[in-house]
């Protein structure tokens, strides 16, 4: 299954989905401002992208980069699970 499809279908066929709308479905643990910071530091490997440089125009997502995003912590997650039960 293509998670790229998916999340048009989730998010309703748009390139970029707005950082809150994908920090609210994805990341709801997390306050804006802790989002922002592991965002920004690299802890959470998600590009985020702007309309322009402008530090106040609004913030988001590529709907392939969440697709790779969630593809790798799903493969990260299928490894150690691999590792711990011994399946190679």
């Amino acid at each position: 299954m293509n998670t790229a499809f998916l999340l048009l279908a989730q998010f309703g066929a748009r390139a970029v989905v707005p950082l809150e709308e994908v920090r609210r479905e994805y990341f709801p643990h997390l306050e804006p401002d802790n989002l922002t910071r592991k965002l920004t530091s690299g802890e959470i490997t998600l590009p985020v992208v702007r309309a322009d440089r402008s530090k106040k125009t609004a913030r988001g997502v590529h709907i392939q980069d969440l697709a790779e995003y969630i593809d790798a912590q799903r493969a990260a997650v299928l490894k150690e699970r691999n590792q711990l039960c011994g399946v190679s």
